[in-house]
């Protein structure tokens, strides 16, 4: 979480380098991270919600950024963006709708009050790799000795396909698998 301004400053800055190498790194950290908390059965339910979190910083800061600097589309970049706000409203509303009575403020933010779990839908599993691999490339992409134009075109092109079938594969029948109440 750390990084994120960070990133987002030396891309506003043209300072791709920097910005590359700090994206490596805190992808290379997360993935650590995940694979120790899996190995060592180290989850907790502030890492499940800090994990997420701070890869949806991450995404956020690199579209908004990106597409300042005019190297993603403001169209894909309100794609992505407004898929993400509108699952965040979602998940306000799903926690208020599961939590057990009596609805409180502090009850609503208090986590030890399990009541619904989302879990991500194969669509959209495969968008956020998508999506990363996306603005990876397009950062790296002005850095290297050949032109990666076409590649990252059709990237961008794939990648508002996958993020709207991702937005749609929560809504409908598909939310009946990605959201489960707790009783």
């Amino acid at each position: 979480m750390a990084a994120c301004p960070v990133i987002g400053y030396y891309i506003l800055e043209g300072d791709l380098s920097t910005a590359t190498a700090l994206l490596f790194v805190a992808g290379v950290s997360d993935l650590v991270d995940g694979w120790l908390a899996r190995r060592f059965n180290m989850g907790s339910v502030l890492g499940s919600i800090l994990d997420p979190a701070a890869d949806k910083l991450l995404m956020t800061t690199m579209v908004i950024t990106l597409a300042m600097r005019d190297m993603l589309p403001l169209p894909l970049a309100i794609i992505i963006l407004g898929r993400d706000v509108a699952l965040s409203l979602a998940a306000f509303y799903f926690r208020y709708a599961s939590l057990p009575p009596p609805k409180t403020f502090a009850r609503y933010w208090d986590f030890s009050i399990p009541s619904a779990s989302v879990h991500p839908t194969a669509i959209s599993k495969y968008n956020t790799f998508l999506q990363l691999l996306l603005v990876g490339s397009t950062t790296i992409a002005p850095l290297l000795p050949f032109e990666l134009g076409t590649a990252v075109t059709g990237m961008q092109w794939l990648v508002a396909g996958t993020t709207i079938a991702s937005g749609l594969s929560y809504v409908g029948t598909g939310s009946r698998a990605a959201v489960k109440y707790v009783k």
